[in-house]
């Protein structure tokens, strides 16, 4: 049996224990915060690996991940499908009614809610939720109201990080791990 390399501060993991449903920003969070347009306009966007795994470990885990993102783009759909991530709010700056929605329709509410964000449109939704995480390169008061900052930045395995985070304090992330290794 291996044990697991990775380590968080109990009273952190006790904080994010009961989170049933992960919410999560795009921009600067899933992705650099980088915007690359073609020579028509078209949104060009980097996605980490290393998150969409994440993503995909916390639903085996039975925590939902849910994207609440001011934009809207093919490509940022095309990878959230491949996810399989279907709570998603599109061109949303106002996110926490949308994360209301959200919490209505898995019948949960903000005790069981975690959010990543990076910029003020996220604030709403990490004051309100039972634990919020912010990337290393995120805006001063978002970290600062963040209970966890990353050591990653956004795009580069910050989302992957929250994940592990998540796995680790609902006591799945070794039996996931194990998986792997069997």
């Amino acid at each position: 049996m291996h044990t697991p390399a990775l380590n968080f501060d109990p009273a952190l993991l006790l904080k994010a224990q009961g989170v049933r449903v992960a919410f999560f920003d795009v921009d600067g969070v899933l992705t650099d915060g980088g915007l690359l347009f073609t020579e028509r306009g078209e949104t060009i966007k980097r996605f980490c690996t290393l998150d969409g795994h994440g993503l995909k470990m916390l639903q085996k885990a039975g925590i939902t991940p849910a994207v609440i993102t001011g934009r809207d783009s093919a490509p940022l759909r095309t990878r959230l499908q491949a996810l399989g991530i279907r709570h998603v709010r599109y061109g949303t700056e106002d996110k926490a009614p949308a994360a209301q929605d959200i919490l209505n329709e898995l019948a949960l509410d903000w005790s069981q809610a975690a959010h990543m964000g990076d910029d003020w449109p996220d604030l709403a939704v990490m004051t309100r939720a039972a634990f919020a995480c912010a990337p290393s390169n995120a805006h001063i008061e978002v970290k600062a109201v963040a209970h966890y900052v990353t050591a990653r930045e956004g795009g580069h395995g910050a989302a992957r990080e929250f994940c592990d985070l998540l796995l680790v304090a609902s006591g799945r992330y070794g039996a996931l791990l194990q998986s792997y290794l069997a």
